[in-house]
């Protein structure tokens, strides 16, 4: 098994950091930044920072909140959340971070998207992407929080996706969020075999075995939020990170 990435996601809203069931019951957690401070003590591969309200609020990102993640952080950081110009996007990368995250901006200005590609990389693009299956069982894109439909069919947007120039898709299945019941493995198959780009995959995970799953089924790096911030049964607050050894006791 060659090289992947673990990669923990955290949700920022109202300034602190909160973790979700099904994109809904949103749970306080803590301080952003002791989380980011404790995961660089645990050598994580690199993070994504999602600020879940942005878009929603209609407000730009927040750069002073930006500076004081990358001030933290000792990992590659990815940042997603309200970004709609090129030139937030240059303010962002220039405080630090690696990588920017584009959800409800590729639906409604995808320009800004192979914009961003063009003049800063593809590598420096992630296209986050949020499914869930509708009442007939179809699964279709969704923004808003899970909220909205927006008549995206998975395949095809992850593939226009990748035509704007994004270096990764982010794969959220908002059915498996918080749920601990493993990876949409039949999702990640069809996603993952219609693009020739990495594939992030987040949503259910509970176990070192689900990374192994969903690396099998063709994504390139497995994500996670729940996992790393509780401690279960009980969900009590703790952040943590698979331990090197474990990993290569399940993967080799």
């Amino acid at each position: 098994m060659g090289r992947f990435r673990i990669i923990p996601v955290l949700l920022l809203k109202k300034g602190g950091l909160y973790k979700s069931i099904k994109f809904r019951d949103h749970k306080y957690v803590g301080d952003p930044i002791n989380a980011v401070k404790i995961f660089n003590e645990k050598e994580v591969d690199e993070i994504i920072i999602l600020d879940i309200e942005a878009s929603a609020e209609k407000r730009p990102p927040d750069i002073r909140r930006v500076k004081e993640l990358t001030g933290e952080a000792f990992m590659p950081l990815a940042y997603g959340g309200g970004i709609t110009s090129t030139d937030q996007v240059k303010n962002i990368l220039y405080e630090g971070v690696e990588k920017v995250v584009f959800n409800t901006c590729t639906i409604i200005n995808p320009k800004v998207v192979e914009d961003t590609a063009k003049h800063f990389g593809s590598s420096s693009v992630i296209v986050s992407i949020d499914v869930k299956k509708n009442w007939i069982g179809k699964t279709g894109v969704y923004t808003n929080n899970g909220k909205t439909p927006t008549g995206f069919d998975v395949i095809e947007f992850a593939r226009q996706a990748e035509r704007l120039g994004a270096g990764e898709i982010f794969l959220n299945s908002i059915d498996k969020d918080g749920t601990y019941s493993g990876y949409d493995i039949e999702l990640i198959e069809k996603v993952s075999n219609a693009l020739s780009i990495p594939l992030i995959v987040c949503g259910g995970a509970s176990s070192v075995e689900d990374f192994k799953l969903a690396i099998n089924s063709g994504a390139s790096a497995v994500a996670a939020g729940s996992m790393f911030v509780f401690q279960r049964p009980h969900n009590a607050v703790l952040i943590s990170y698979p331990k090197q050894e474990d990993l290569l006791d399940i993967f080799n």
